[in-house]
């Protein structure tokens, strides 16, 4: 199977095209859970694709507008490339999204167009999961206020963490897509750092309150202050280590999740994320 049987065509991809502004950015992809746009520049020829910018690029340049300085240097495909070939380069490269660029912008591949493929049987796969998850679980408590379990991915670098209630169990899965369905885009240039907690709550640290203008440049991006329990899915879908690899990748699809924890009974053991669910095509 090759990129061109999985990818997602130009005419489906929404780009942002030259000159473009991060507001056009910023709003794309807080309406879709993705984690960038690739931008192009319209030609008589078709689109010419320049590059892909990423959340991670406009929370880290809050005053940067101009596109051309915010575009990521991301590795490309093409139709021909083979499904195991983009899935070891998703991984190695710690790309979620590939442009699939022959001479012009042809369309997309993500991880879950390669997830999709595996789910429905279309590339087979063998093993289980308990062959590629990892034992390494990020975690956060339920009570702790949104913005510092966003603090929390972002120092992980994970787009998840599992809720730990009161005696330490599990109770619900907060990821990234979660927080940026509630963030609120902030019109104007006002500084607006206050959105995190009060001087004497105990979760208002120095440290998160000193680095919020930095991560979440608040003149474009506020997250509410709530906990986590009143933003995270508490109905989380689990796996076994006996669990096949082609099981994972069907409830990752049909539940739309890009990872799933894995339980011995009701413990928490481990996690396994679509990327790890790659690794199995090309080991």
């Amino acid at each position: 199977m090759n990129v061109a049987d999985a990818m997602t065509p130009r005419e489906d991809v929404v780009t942002v095209a030259l000159p473009g502004t991060r507001s056009d950015v910023l709003e794309y992809l807080q309406e879709r859970p993705f984690s960038s746009v690739p931008v192009v520049n319209p030609t008589d020829d078709g689109p010419e694709y320049r590059g892909l910018i990423s959340r991670d690029a406009l929370i880290e340049q809050p005053d940067e507008d101009q596109l051309v300085m915010l575009m990521d240097d991301v590795p490309t495909t093409t139709k021909e490339t083979s499904l195991e070939e983009i899935a070891r380069t998703m991984v190695e490269e710690n790309a979620r999204r590939v442009p699939v660029v022959d001479g012009e912008f042809e369309g997309i591949v993500t991880v879950t167009d390669v997830i999709h493929a595996i789910a429905a049987g279309e590339q087979s796969v063998d093993g289980v999961v308990g062959d590629y998850a990892s034992e390494n679980v990020n975690t956060t408590y339920e009570g702790a206020p949104l913005t510092v379990a966003e603090r929390e991915l972002s120092y992980a670098n994970v787009p998840y963490t599992v809720a730990l209630d009161d005696d330490g169990d599990m109770s619900g899965v907060l990821t990234e897509v979660d927080i940026i369905e509630v963030a609120r885009i902030v019109e104007g240039e006002e500084e607006t750092g206050d959105n995190f907690g009060d001087q004497d709550d105990e979760w208002s640290w120095e440290g998160i309150k000193a680095v919020g203008s930095r991560y979440l440049p608040t003149r474009d991006i506020e997250i509410p202050n709530g906990p986590v329990r009143e933003f995270m899915s508490d109905d989380v879908v689990t796996v076994s280590a006996e669990t096949s690899i082609t099981e994972a990748a069907q409830r990752m699809i049909s539940n739309d999740i890009e990872q799933i924890p894995m339980v011995t009974g009701e413990q928490l053991v481990g996690i396994v994320c679509d990327v790890d669910v790659l690794e199995a095509l090309y080991e």
